[in-house]
């Protein structure tokens, strides 16, 4: 039986790729995998990171404007 298919991280939201980050971490650190088992746990990470990067990069763009158009008002 195979494993099913772990959804594609762009479709996670931020909470749901840091969490899973968080435990491929866990996982890499305690070790006791393969070596190809680490390699598919490090690229999935680094998958999830990317997303998770992406996330907080559209917060930015999001806060940003807004953070200058409440400074140009308190400066009046």
């Amino acid at each position: 039986m195979s494993e099913p298919t772990a959804p594609d991280p762009s479709e996670l939201s931020y909470e749901q790729a840091r969490d899973e980050l968080v435990t491929i971490v866990q996982r890499l650190e305690t070790g006791g995998t393969t070596l190809e088992e680490s390699l598919t746990l490090w690229e999935r990470g680094e998958a999830l990171a990317e997303a998770c990067q992406r996330w907080l990069d559209g917060a930015r763009a999001r806060l940003d404007p807004a953070q200058e158009a409440k400074g140009s008002k308190d400066a009046t």
